[in-house]
């Protein structure tokens, strides 16, 4: 199968570069206005707003995918069409799709195959992620990757006010990550609230109200997210004090 990027963004450069790699038939990249001439595949690395005016310009024939993880695939009209959304972080060009995961969808088996094919060139695993349910996908991703990084923020502002660097923080972050993904949710979580300690629940937030008032609200919240995620299991395991 011929494909064609259309897009010279950081992802559809990476996608390309990583293709290439790969050994598959790509044509060069194409800027928005691209009509896809030759390409068996034109897979559209545009912003979401730019998909439908993207896919209009591609010639009858090559079916259109998009890389969003959000937009419908009606948004590329009435033709074959298929989604190839990568679940990676896109911070940089080198973009590591080598055993990450992509959501694909097609609005036929062929248009499907398409899109689990380019993954698999990629090296990425794939999940079928329809248009209803893509709304809830893509806020899934948004927590587990923006939100993360706004927490680790967050902390990282606080800590700073003790004069603790951010490097003090990471490997603390990268094991609770790692715990999450070992062991689940409820295993992982760890600290006072699991512990049932409110003496030093009630001090950290009174820190936090006297050196980052706006953080107040925010640790309330997880708070109470906490113990809405340990439920019944007590205070059984050991936390970081």
């Amino acid at each position: 199968m011929r494909m064609q990027i259309v897009g010279a963004g950081r992802m559809g450069r990476a996608i390309d570069r990583a293709l290439r790699d790969a050994g598959a038939d790509v044509l060069p990249i194409g800027g928005r206005g691209a009509d896809g001439a030759g390409a068996d595949l034109v897979l559209l690395a545009v912003p979401d707003a730019a998909i439908p005016d993207a896919a209009a310009r591609v010639a009858p024939g090559p079916i259109v995918g998009h890389l969003s993880g959000i937009t419908s695939l009606g948004a590329v009209g009435a033709r074959e069409s298929c989604s190839l959304h990568p679940l990676l972080s896109a911070a940089d060009d080198a973009a590591r799709f080598d055993g990450a995961w992509a959501a694909v969808d097609g609005s036929t088996a062929a248009a499907l195959d398409a899109a689990t094919g380019v993954a698999a060139r990629l090296g990425m695993r794939t999940f079928r992620v329809r248009d209803e349910d893509r709304a809830a996908y893509h806020a899934s991703a948004s927590i587990a990757a923006n939100f993360l990084v706004v927490l680790e923020a967050t902390a990282e502002r606080i800590a700073a006010t003790a004069g603790v660097p951010r490097e003090a923080l990471a490997p603390l972050a990268r094991g609770a990550l790692a715990n999450w993904e070992r062991l689940g949710p409820t295993a992982a979580l760890t600290g006072p609230v699991v512990r049932g300690d409110l003496a030093t629940i009630e001090l950290q937030r009174e820190a936090l109200v006297e050196r980052d008032a706006a953080s107040a609200a925010l640790y309330d919240a997880m708070v109470e997210a906490s113990r809405a995620l340990i439920g019944s299991r007590g205070a059984t395991a050991e936390g970081v004090g």
